[in-house]
């Protein structure tokens, strides 16, 4: 083996595995932790979209759909975006089935970038996109929103846009945001939108988390830039299907005819059985998500209370479930040695800022996707871990 170690792409010497997966194997030996370190919802997929799954299975949807997706799936897509967002798309033409955002989020990057093109983002963001930019040749460049209350303001958008001139071939919007929580507004999206539609730029936009919105309706930036859009969503986080692997690409059809290349070549097709559950969450299970909100809100405010009472500065979360907090002053400000010291002295893991970027270090983000029970141990556990370092000073 040693004389093909060198041999690899060598855009793949440039990625690792995220430090949120490195972290998280990193402190699941500690005996006893509780982690507060994955996106990924607590509930159980709803009983009927299981029940649709088992009955695929028994109906031996056992085979190939066809490259895009079963066409009931993509009708079902649609109907799912005209009504909670007011998005119309094409089924037959516009809508691809992916295996869960992250293959669309690949796909759509693959198919846009060519080497030595930029890519701006809004941080700290979500670290899956960077990776992707990195093996297709292409350059991230990152736009700081930590003094906006982590919103991407437009004139930061328009200063990023005119100094990369026409090397920035896509911008990647990500809201609800993980790590922040924090969305954005109608009248903030339609600000970005009128930036955006005087270049011509790809606008990713990683909708994935919109169902999780807790203040006011959710508004897709592609209501104001269908055709320079590419929307990505999936139904991991708004129906509790992680596992299920199911996720969208809307785009306009020129578009969707190119993102369909790379996804072939990919994956060819997304799980049939998988695809089969999916119509009955996105049409009988419309309005699945709205109980777990509920859950996730009450969440939300018990953590934004307790962590801010104890000396955390954070951006009340308007959706997702994430708290994005700064640590104190006084306290270890390397956020990986800060989490590495909680999770071995007090057995509480939350995942460094360090890994949304360099703009996010002294922040943690904790994942209230968990029990009421589990983060109301977890506060227990952070209180008195501050109560010991506190004494130290």
């Amino acid at each position: 083996m040693n004389k093909l170690s060198q041999r690899f792409n060598k855009q793949v010497g440039k990625i690792q595995v995220s430090l949120i997966r490195q972290f998280d194997e990193k402190v699941s030996q500690i005996p006893d932790i509780l982690k507060l370190t994955l996106g990924e919802p607590d509930f159980n997929t709803p009983e009927h979209v299981k029940t649709a799954g088992i009955s695929a299975i028994q109906q031996n949807f056992s085979h190939y759909t066809g490259m895009s997706g079963l066409v009931d799936v993509r009708q079902a897509a649609a109907y799912f975006l005209k009504e909670k967002y007011g998005l119309s798309y094409d089924p037959l033409s516009e809508i691809l089935v992916t295996i869960g955002a992250t293959e669309a989020i690949s796909a759509s990057l693959l198919a846009i970038l060519n080497e030595g093109d930029k890519v701006l983002l809004p941080a700290p963001i979500y670290p899956g996109y960077e990776p992707v930019i990195t093996l297709a040749g292409a350059q991230p460049v990152y736009m700081d929103t930590s003094d906006n209350g982590f919103v991407l303001a437009p004139e930061v958008l328009e200063s990023a846009l005119q100094e990369h001139g026409d090397d920035v071939k896509a911008v990647i919007l990500n809201y609800p945001s993980n790590p922040t929580g924090v969305t954005y507004s109608r009248d903030e999206v339609k600000a970005l939108a009128e930036v955006l539609e005087k270049y011509p730029v790809f606008v990713l936009s990683d909708e994935v988390y919109s169902e999780l919105t807790y203040d006011g309706s959710h508004v897709s930036i592609a209501e104001f830039l269908p055709e320079q859009t590419i929307l990505i969503n999936g139904l991991s986080k708004s129906h509790a299907m992680t596992g299920w692997r199911i996720g969208f690409i809307f785009a306009p059809k020129e578009l969707t005819a190119e993102i369909i290349k790379v996804h072939q070549y990919l994956v060819t097709a997304a799980s049939t059985i998988s695809q089969k559950a999916a119509i009955d969450a996105l049409v009988q299970g419309i309005n699945d998500t709205v109980a777990m909100r509920e859950q996730y809100l009450a969440r939300r405010d018990f953590l934004f209370e307790k962590m801010t009472g104890y000396g955390f500065e954070v951006a009340k979360p308007s959706g997702a479930f994430y708290i994005f907090a700064k640590i104190p002053a006084g306290l270890e400000q390397d956020s990986m040695a800060f989490c590495i010291d909680l999770a071995e002295k007090n057995q509480l893991a939350l995942i460094p800022g360090i890994a949304f970027g360099p703009e996010a270090e002294g922040y943690v983000r904790l994942s209230y996707a968990a029990s009421m029970e589990s983060l109301e141990e977890a506060m227990v556990r952070l209180g008195a871990y501050l109560d010991t370092a506190s004494k130290k000073d």
